[in-house]
């Protein structure tokens, strides 16, 4: 996997190949620094005393171990596995599998282009990361919504991405919009229509709601949750709360889906 940083941060959990096992500890490689070589010392595979080290490391193994220092003068790199627990180890393996596979689409992509992995992560793959944190991520929150990505940026690369982003990943969410519209014959009607948008903007657990302004009277309402259920039920919850405001202040407003009149 390609890898921007030279050497690992102390602290950080990392995959490791075993490569060599000795009595006194294994030499293994990082998978996603370039294979640089890393050291488990016998005493921080397990906890406890370790009379046969083959019984909890051996040659092939995929690891994960947790990076205790980093010399990069010397090259030296020493990791724990006994620092790291189950659930620790599971989510790692998992989002090194992602970033993988992200890097593949990324190679696709670059492919569609014209270009190579290299030049990809140059010209747009290492901005995707510095914005979505990692570069699955960012895949995921295209293929979430792909308008949204297509409005905020800009280049040849924009739709070769978000076509292979949502060929290829399934958002971990669901997004549903629909829009509201609100409108008062009031002298402060502005007023009435801004308490109304206030009142319908609720928190809710996990739940993210975004109203836009579109054009009088139309805002724009936005609902992201992990179940399309959940974000039903939100939705129906945030456009009661507005058209109901605007109603009791004597205004009028109705909620229309997208695609539905």
């Amino acid at each position: 996997m390609y890898r921007a940083q030279d050497y690992p941060e102390s602290g950080e959990l990392v995959v490791c190949t075993v490569k060599n096992v000795k009595n006194f500890g294994a030499f293994v490689t990082l998978d996603e620094y370039g294979d640089k070589e890393g050291f488990v010392h016998v005493r921080d595979v397990a906890t406890g005393w370790v009379k046969y080290i083959r019984d909890y490391i051996r040659e092939g193994q995929k690891i994960v171990c947790k990076v205790l220092d980093v010399d990069a003068s010397k090259g030296h790199i020493d990791l724990s596995l006994k620092s790291v627990n189950e659930h620790q180890k599971r989510e790692k393996i998992q989002q090194w599998k992602n970033e993988n596979k992200a890097e593949k689409l990324l190679e696709i992509t670059a492919e569609r282009l014209g270009t190579n992995l290299e030049k990809a992560y140059k010209d747009f793959g290492q901005n995707l990361i510095d914005e979505y944190e990692t570069l699955y991520g960012a895949f995921e929150g295209i293929a979430a919504a792909p308008d949204e990505f297509r409005r905020e940026n800009s280049g040849d690369w924009v739709e070769a991405l978000i076509e292979v982003a949502v060929e290829n990943v399934t958002p971990p969410y669901v997004q549903i919009e629909a829009f509201l519209e609100l409108s008062s014959a009031a002298p402060d009607g502005v007023d009435r229509i801004r308490d109304a948008l206030l009142a319908a903007d609720t928190d809710m657990e996990d739940v993210k709601v975004s109203i836009q302004y579109v054009g009088a009277p139309r805002y724009r309402v936005v609902i992201t949750a992990d179940e399309y259920k959940v974000a039903e039920e939100a939705l129906k919850t945030v456009s009661s709360k507005a058209v109901d405001s605007i109603l009791a202040a004597g205004g009028e407003g109705v909620l229309k889906r997208v695609g539905k009149s």
